[in-house]
């Protein structure tokens, strides 16, 4: 049971202190605060009625170099431990366990080791590996080498051959370094922070990582990784004196305090702005247009002050937080650059914050331009001030997040103890920053005052001369140029190698394959079972209300919170039209309403809703992959007093979208371009796979036409097209010719909200959409054009690759997709993870069926290697068909898929996942059938579809590389396309 505020617990373990107890009613949970007298350990506990419990230990980390020692660190403190000494225990227990949650984050001044579940054993499980991970962690020399940087010949075994650099950071860190947002923000950092760790690249610049010797990383070990340097936080329903008994019977009882604090200390500021140029790596034939990045950025108070920080909050909010904001409208409509840069924004995390705007697609000579109109903006607005209710709409942006049970994306109780985490590991007060409500009402009396916004613009930009302007412009010549240095570097060390010194980097080589080859016992780790598996998938029930549309609605606990989506089925549309629907779900929600141009519209949705915004879903039939639905969803959220707002919104975004306003058009179009483009870095495997999988997917192809790579290649080339008026002026008419068909196609709604809200809201929809009815038959949407082949390649701006390769399957009923569904886990298991990442050094790579599409696929994540990787496709496949695997990996297989079926997802989410299961044919019954399939699953089963399904000739394979890679591999009888 939770304590009330200041509500001592009636016992606490010995080794602890209770220090105070709050309830957040906001947040429905109360932290307990407590203290290790020991060691000095600081533990919060979010006490709460969950049963998705949470755990993460953190640790201060504040390097002060670039080689990545943190993240090196955090990589390697999880090959291996004092009391599971396996070789991989962190990727062994994902696979022997349920949790919805299961990770390692090097952030830029801790370092964090989280995890969730559901079920009690699996927790206290995984806390008892993590613990031991953390604080006794064995970090062998031969894990360094695998998981930082080593070097070793091309050829391991033949010591004439070149030396290159290997490893699974300096591959991910040469992929992260591709994106020229990562690029940025670390060039920005090293001017805003001259002094403090935020200067280095924390993660680790490839050109430094090299620099990192294994003595070093044991020595950061043991003065960071100690209890003294430590925050615990919790979350859930499990007792808080369960959790300290294990926190000191496994770890902190060897321990006593250690003399070390460390801490970030206070950036020296400057006293005059500073201006730089500096350039990042684009390819040949991507330099040519504006690919100039200019952001200016200011360096404001602690984060640790919640005042300062909402502060800071309110004036980014006022500043930059929809189009209708003075400073984001000037640089989303001026001609200095093509869209807002994606950095713009208020940076919270680190110990003093940072205000950043400016802009992309730009020149290098419109700096002083773009700073001009930036400060012409900052003093009307410290000179005019803004009008009240744009700074009540940021406030009541701040209340609504704050409201917000999330879980969507990771769990809930996660989202919570990483709010609180910066401000905890910076020793402030972590339940300040959890608690907003009263300086949120003390800020709603500041705005009162017409001055308030004058003085923050001006105190905190306008008067502060710790700015930085950068000015990141592209060179072709950069990257043959970094190539050219790793070459010279790597040569040099390798003319100054003796005889035994080549002999050693072999043998250690032939030590690192055996190593990596090498059966560990399993047995060493706890484990959950199939028998440890609920029968039960969990349902959530909603209750459908006939009428004209229909309306779905679930009641569920959202916090004061109300969803409300429109669905339309889409109707039959030309394969050109289906291609421009994405591009018209971007653009609805930014453009006028009827009457009211974009800029009002702008200003309604941010001051009575959390955002509203449209979508395509769509799926195939669980009987036939080949055969597609589509829907057009309209979706929005309000705090529940403005649901009858959301509703006004939501209709008229269906029904009342104008396209008349051009230069807005035109702006839109320009940012979803840039946002596309500085995606594929990010996510090129799915993208990699979505190409691999249109060769034999008629539903992989629409993504992957609408969305995937050729979608990104499309939209840049109508971008391009659009500074003609006239094309502009017709993308115009066939976006209002779409816009006329979707809304005259048949809806339904769907309502989520608490039980005592929904019954209002049902109202509200009721008689805004009383003449809505639409039940003229608009055809059936079936996917468009599909054309089968065996593979692509896509050249982009990537240090790194990611391969995949797809095979046509089956639908969700089908009685082999559950077989094919413990099948991807197992290859992954099994084979993969140590032929592509460990073996190959790709950030990661696996396997798995995508029922929807009909297809299985290969993938391979920040990948050096392209070939090899293929063929560990190949091998992957034979490694199953060539001997049974063995009962353990079955069972371990299963419960990844089980594992990924009961993940849980907010309140909102799982009524929104039960609503669209249902419209697509996924009933309850047939996903609880399809549960009961996966537990039956043998050896025999695997290999049967394996070798029914993964036949070479059914392939096709898709490749994103850079020109270069593309030379050097020479044909690879591939579709060349250049992105």
């Amino acid at each position: 049971m939770a304590l009330a505020t200041n509500e001592a617990p009636s016992s606490t373990h010995a080794a602890f202190e209770w220090l105070r107890s709050e309830h957040i009613e906001s947040l429905n949970v109360t932290v307990e605060e407590y203290r290790h007298r020991s060691t000095g350990a600081q533990h919060y506990h979010l006490a709460a009625d969950n049963d998705e419990n949470v755990f993460i230990v953190a640790l201060r980390t504040v390097p002060m170099d670039s080689t990545g020692v943190a993240h090196i660190l955090e990589h390697t403190v999880l090959c291996g431990s004092e009391r599971y000494p396996v070789r991989d225990p962190f990727f062994m227990m994902i696979r022997r366990s349920l949790n919805t949650f299961m990770n390692a984050f090097t952030s830029s001044d801790w370092t964090a080791y989280p995890f969730a579940s559901q079920n009690r054993k699996d927790f206290y499980n995984l806390m008892d590996v993590y613990l031991d991970a953390v604080f006794f962690s064995r970090l062998h020399e031969l894990d360094f080498a695998q998981e930082g940087h080593r070097l070793e010949f091309a050829e391991p075994a033949d010591s004439a051959s070149p030396l290159t650099y290997k490893g699974v950071v300096f591959n991910e860190m040469k992929g992260a370094m591709s994106a020229p947002t990562s690029v940025l923000w670390h060039t920005l950092s090293k001017y805003l922070f001259p002094t403090t760790t935020y200067h280095y690249n924390s993660g680790g610049d490839p050109e430094a990582i090299p620099d990192l010797s294994y003595a070093e990383l044991r020595h950061f070990y043991e003065t960071h990784y100690h209890p003294s340097n430590a925050v615990f936080m919790t979350y859930g329903d499990l007792p808080v004196a369960e959790h300290h008994e294990r926190f000191e019977k496994l770890a902190l009882g060897r321990f006593k305090r250690l003399d070390v604090h460390i801490a970030v200390g206070e950036e020296q500021r400057y006293l005059a702005p500073v201006n730089v140029e500096e350039s990042y790596a684009v390819a040949d034939d991507e330099q040519d247009g504006d690919k100039t990045h200019i952001v200016l950025s200011w360096l404001l108070g602690r984060s640790t002050d919640l005042e300062e920080q909402l502060k800071a909050h309110l004036l980014s909010g006022v500043l930059l937080d929809d189009s209708a904001s003075p400073l984001r409208q000037a640089l989303e409509t001026t001609d200095l650059g093509s869209a807002p840069s994606p950095l713009c924004g208020l940076e919270d995390s680190n110990r003093e914050m940072s205000f950043i705007c400016g802009l992309e697609g730009s020149h290098p000579e419109r700096a002083q331009a773009l700073e001009s109109l930036v400060f012409e903006v900052l003093e009307r607005v410290a000179e005019e001030g803004v009008p009240t209710e744009r700074v009540a709409a940021v406030l009541h942006q701040l209340e609504l997040s704050q409201r917000e049970v999330g879980g969507d994306g990771f769990p809930y109780g996660l989202q919570l103890l990483l709010q609180g985490l910066s401000s905890a590991t910076h020793r402030g007060d972590p339940v300040a920053a959890l608690n907003l409500d009263p300086v949120l009402e003390h800020l709603r009396e500041a705005i009162r005052d017409p001055q308030f916004i004058k003085r923050l613009v001006r105190e905190q930009l306008l008067d502060n001369r710790h700015r930085v302007r950068l000015t990141l412009k592209p060179d072709p010549q950069l990257a043959p140029l970094r190539e050219q240095a790793e070459k010279a570097r790597l040569e040099k060390v390798a003319a100054g190698l003796s005889d035994a010194e080549r002999r050693q980097l072999v043998e250690r080589a032939k030590q690192l394959a055996a190593r990596q080859e090498q059966t560990d016992d399993p047995e060493v780790l706890p484990k959950v079972g199939l028998e440890d598996i609920p029968a039960q998938l969990k349902i959530i029930r909603g209750r459908t209300l006939d009428g004209d549309p229909p309306l779905a609605v679930f009641d569920q606990g959202t916090n004061g919170l109300v969803y409300q989506q429109s669905v339309s089925r889409l109707p039959e549309f030309t394969d050109e039209d289906v291609e421009l629907l994405p591009l018209l779900c971007s653009l609805v929600t930014e453009v006028g309403l009827g009457e009211q141009d974009y800029l009002t519209v702008q200003m309604r949705q941010s001051s009575f809703t959390g955002g509203v915004s449209a979508a395509l879903s769509m799926r195939s039939a669980v009987d036939d992959p080949q055969a597609i639905k589509g829907h057009y969803v309209v979706s929005g959220k309000a705090l529940a007093r403005n649901q009858q707002e959301l509703a006004g919104l939501l209709h008229d975004t269906l029904q009342r979208a104008r396209f008349d306003e051009h230069a807005r058009l035109r702006e839109i179009i320009a940012q979803e371009r840039a946002h596309k483009e500085q995606s594929v870095t990010g996510s090129g495997h799915v993208l990699a796979m979505t190409a691999a999988a249109s060769g034999v997917s008629r539903a992989a192809s629409l993504t992957h036409r609408l969305s995937g790579l050729a979608g990104v290649q499309r939209l840049k080339a109508l971008d391009q097209s659009l500074d003609d008026s006239a094309a502009l002026g017709v993308l115009a008419e066939n976006m209002a010719r779409l816009y006329r068909r979707l809304s005259e196609a048949p809806a339904q709604l769907l309502l989520v909200g608490e039980q005592q809200t929904n019954e209002a809201g049902i109202v509200q929809l009721r008689e805004r959409w009383a003449a809505q009815a639409a039940d003229r038959d608009t055809g059936g949407f079936v996917g468009g054009a599909f054309q089968a082949h065996a593979g692509q390649l896509w050249t982009t701006n990537t240090q790194v690759n990611f391969c995949a390769r797809a095979y046509p399957t089956v639908g969700f009923a089908h009685p082999d997709a559950a077989a094919l569904g413990v099948l991807g886990v197992i290859l992954r298991n099994g084979f993969l993870h140590r032929a592509v990442r460990e073996q190959g050094g790709a950030y990661g790579g696996g396997a798995g069926h995508d029922a929807d599409a009909g297809a299985f696929r290969f993938f391979s994540y920040r990948d050096p290697r392209v070939q090899e990787t293929l063929d560990d496709f190949d091998r992957a496949i034979d490694w199953v068909l060539d001997g049974k695997p063995e009962w353990r990996l079955v069972e371990e297989a299963i419960l990844g898929v089980i594992g990924a079926l009961d993940k849980p997802a907010s309140p909102a989410g799982e009524a929104r996942k039960t609503f669209f299961n249902e419209l697509y044919g996924r009933s309850a019954e047939l996903r609880q059938a399809f549960r009961e399939q996966v537990l039956s699953i043998t050896g025999e089963d695997l290999q049967r579809v394996a070798g029914d399904y993964l036949r070479p000739e059914r392939a096709s394979t898709a490749v994103v590389t850079n020109t270069a890679t593309l030379q050097a591999l020479g044909d690879l009888g591939l579709q060349v396309q250049a992105l």
